[in-house]
């Protein structure tokens, strides 16, 4: 049990690592997880009984121990394909899954912002560690399944549909539920921020009949900045996809988002332009996603 508790804070501290302390230490992530990783796979081979159910799933994966415990079938590749940086990508995606499903748990007093066509709502609370999180939902008539494709599995494709966005290239494959991407937002006239473009780990993850879509911001080495662009960061994306009760092809779209825009290249930004400039960024999302869903039902 203590050689478990203290796992569990190693793994804690070191795939914890802030995005900020890992610009200017890019290696001390490697080397802390690739250390944790052999110290898992030691315990196991000693007898260690409560590892198998205590441990996150994706670390068992990473550690090549699967228990019956986790009934869920497995559609990662073979733990021996992850490399230790891997590891770490996984451990931020299910960290920022963990996160997001806390904030949907707690009773959070939500303060409505706008109201957007066809019933979807976008509402705000401030939350600690995060600020300001703004949470749009709405109701889509396509099943789960084609909203996964299209937000996860064909992210490449969104500029195609979605004007805000120049460009989305997946850096990464982390097997099958985990990316690397990098987006840069499309110029416009009146943008009153500015081009930004992003590095984030997505992440897939499932309970029971919803699907989550989490992203947050990460780091890659060699990923110069862009031209034009400021390197802004998600503090909190996720996506939640819920099958409407009764009929399964209509899906309960929730989406927190909480981002740090960053200084633009004239100076601070003021608080209130960001709060305009991120529920209306929701809110042009769904509005062009619905555009492209309706235009791809049509014969």
């Amino acid at each position: 049990p203590r050689s478990h508790a203290m796992l569990q804070a190693t793994v804690k501290l070191c795939c914890g690592i802030a995005h900020d302390h890992l610009r200017r230490l890019p290696g001390l992530k490697i080397t802390a997880v690739a250390a944790v990783q052999k110290d898992v796979r030691g315990l196991v081979v000693r007898g260690s009984h409560c590892l198998p159910s205590k441990i996150p799933r994706y670390i068992q994966r990473l550690m090549g121990k699967e228990t019956a415990t986790c009934p869920e079938s497995d559609r990662d590749v073979s733990p021996s394909q992850f490399s230790s940086m891997d590891l770490c990508y996984i451990t931020q995606g299910e960290t920022a899954l963990q996160r997001a499903l806390s904030i949907l748990q707690q009773h959070t007093s939500w303060q409505a912002e706008t109201m957007l066509d066809a019933g979807a709502t976008v509402s705000s609370a401030a939350l600690p560690g995060l600020g300001k999180v703004f949470r749009a939902e709405v109701v889509l008539a396509v099943p789960v399944a084609q909203l996964h494709r299209e937000l996860f599995e064909r992210i490449e494709q969104m500029p195609q549909w979605n004007p805000t966005l120049s460009r989305v290239k997946v850096l990464q494959h982390v097997g099958t539920d985990t990316l690397v991407t990098h987006e840069v937002t499309a110029p416009s006239p009146g943008n009153l921020v500015g081009q930004r473009d992003f590095v984030s780990v997505r992440h897939c993850g499932r309970r029971e009949t919803a699907v989550y879509l989490v992203g947050t911001a990460t780091h890659v080495e060699p990923l110069p900045f862009q031209e034009g662009c400021i390197r802004a960061e998600s503090r909190l994306s996720c996506i939640v996809l819920q099958p409407l009760a009764g009929d399964p092809d209509r899906t309960r779209f929730t989406w927190l988002l909480s981002m740090d825009l960053k200084a633009s290249t004239t100076g601070w930004i003021p608080t209130s332009v960001i709060n305009r400039v991120l529920p209306q960024s929701q809110a042009d999302f769904i509005k062009h996603l619905r555009r492209h869903l309706s235009a791809a039902a049509r014969p």
